[in-house]
């Protein structure tokens, strides 16, 4: 369809028009034109009731459309009154057309008019600066790291796997049943709603309204979900787009999400989270999980030592048909051992106990996140060998009448997060006692990840080691993006129960001839 310049009026009548942010909220009861115009350079969509009224109007460089329905939008902007006067609040309006035709041409309009206005470096009044052309998320995220996080949550298979984590899913629903106070009559925004299961849970808990925020092409897949639901979906708004992005209609009293990757902090998701907050949280809102915690305590495991090892020894072979591959040995060997190894492990291999670090996401500011570093003191409960850092995290929900904890610890029911080692290509030695120092040093990326620097160090033990220094220290560099997933069945490590002897059952003679007519009886039968 040829959408005709803004030069020449467009005007769309519509069958109604209600203004969210109105104390009275009740659609218009005579017929509202909206009207495609340029005022003064600035390219404007207009509602008003009749040519004596005053209507409103929206800057369409600032202001958005979101589908709800055939015949159902919704259009949010930063400005009210005129295009030129700012307010601090968005102004939104639910505008419903008399059949798709209309509904259909409006959409195209407003669209290929929106292209035209946009200006670079357009000011939203929540305190967020967006580029036309390249968000706050664009700004610090690649491009292609990006197009295969969204491609990848984009796809029911990747939500099904999560769905399935029945531990993660059910502790979000007891989190939110338990504390219906928190969400009853209240505005929800569910922040990277993925297939939308969050949302239905907060409008199960009786929310007054949910903004399920979603990126990825999974939105779409959240809206039939949502749809199916008929009972909940009147009250969840699916809107495709990323936090940084877009604007809201009003203020949330509460945001969910699960914005947890691995050791916690992996794909960045949390800086959203808490940009989520800034932009759109209520003062005195909740925040579901409210609080996170990196768990961490040395480790010794020969059998991951050993496999990590030799998976760089194929690169030994002086004699690869007739080709000397040694000169790449020492590469594929940091290569391996760059890899944090996501499993599950038995807690037994623990060598100390676990510290935490803790990260409030209610206080965290997103600059926080891009570098995190956490100094690291245990001490030994065995002699051994330590081979690197076992992490794991937590995260509570915070609610009003139920604080429920979501823990992916070793020991505890297994989650898709599983936990996180990283493994030194130097193990050090360590006696009973002894005291293990260090530094576990984050630092974020634009592949929507971290670069992890750990050190291990062990302290004098025995006479004199209330002087301090170090006996032994080994470090390593990873790669937080590019683990190894070590999914085969964990080792089975030796207890200090002796085992279970074995009974050897006699069969006399006479039993086996029974035996033997049994069988030939049976075959007799067939």
């Amino acid at each position: 369809m040829e959408i005709p310049s803004l030069n020449k009026q467009q005007e769309f009548t519509l069958a109604s028009v209600t203004d969210l942010t109105s104390s009275s909220s009740s659609p218009s009861s005579s017929p509202v034109v909206a009207t495609f115009s340029c005022v003064n350079e600035v390219k404007e969509l207009r509602f008003q009731e009749s040519e004596s009224s005053d209507g409103f109007s929206f800057d369409l460089s600032s202001t958005q459309l979101f589908k709800l329905g055939p015949l159902l939008f919704i259009c949010v902007s930063d400005l009210s009154g005129s295009a030129k006067e700012k307010s601090s609040f968005s102004r939104g309006v639910v505008i419903k057309f008399k059949d798709d035709k209309d509904s259909k041409e409006f959409s195209d309009s407003f669209e290929e008019c929106k292209k035209d206005s946009v200006k670079q470096g357009s000011s939203f009044l929540n305190g967020t600066v967006v580029s036309a052309n390249k968000s706050k998320f664009d700004d610090k995220i690649e491009a292609a790291s990006a197009k295969m996080y969204f491609h990848y949550y984009g796809q029911l298979l990747h939500q099904q796997n999560m769905l399935q984590d029945y531990v993660r899913t059910g502790t979000y629903h007891a989190a939110v049943m338990e504390n219906r106070s928190d969400f009853s009559g209240r505005v929800v925004v569910d922040v990277g709603a993925g297939s939308g299961i969050l949302s239905l849970f907060a409008a199960l808990a009786g929310a007054k309204h949910v903004y399920a925020v979603e990126a990825s092409e999974m939105a779409e897949y959240a809206r039939k979900l949502i749809a199916g639901n008929p009972l909940l979906a009147e009250r969840i708004t699916v809107i495709k787009g990323k936090i940084e992005d877009i604007e809201l209609p009003e203020k949330a009293d509460v945001l969910i999400s699960e914005p947890m990757g691995t050791l916690l902090v992996n794909e960045r998701m949390l800086e959203t989270y808490v940009i989520a907050r800034d932009r759109f949280l209520s003062p005195n809102g909740k925040m579901f999980p409210t609080v996170g915690r990196i768990h961490m305590a040395p480790f010794a495991d020969e059998f991951l030592f050993v496999e990590m090892a030799n998976k760089a020894l194929f690169w030994q072979q002086q004699n690869y048909y007739g080709v000397d591959l040694t000169p790449l040995y020492v590469s594929a060997h940091q290569g391996y051992f760059s890899q944090p190894v996501v499993d599950a492990f038995d807690p037994r291999l623990l060598v100390a106990p676990s510290m935490f670090h803790m990260i409030d996401f209610t206080k965290m500011t997103e600059e926080q996140f891009y570098e995190i570093d956490i100094p690291l003191k245990f001490t030994a409960s065995v002699c051994t060998r330590v081979h690197g850092l076992a992490c794991w995290f937590d995260v509570l929900f915070d609610g009003s009448t139920v604080q429920r904890w979501f823990t992916t610890a070793p020991g505890a029911p297994t989650t898709h997060w599983y936990q996180i080692r990283c493994v030194l290509s130097q193990p050090i030695h360590v006696m009973a006692g002894q005291e293990i120092t260090g530094r576990l040093h984050l630092v974020a990326h634009s592949a929507q990840s971290y670069t992890i620097n750990l050190t291990l160090s062990a302290k004098m033990w025995g006479p004199g080691a209330n002087q301090g220094g170090i006996l032994q220290t080994s470090s390593c560099k990873l790669d937080l993006k590019e683990p190894y997933y070590r999914m085969s069945q964990p080792q089975v490590y030796p207890t200090q129960e002796p085992p279970a002897q074995s009974q050897d059952i006699h069969i006399h003679s006479d039993d086996l001839e029974e035996v033997e007519l049994l069988q030939q009886t049976a075959n007799a039968q067939l």
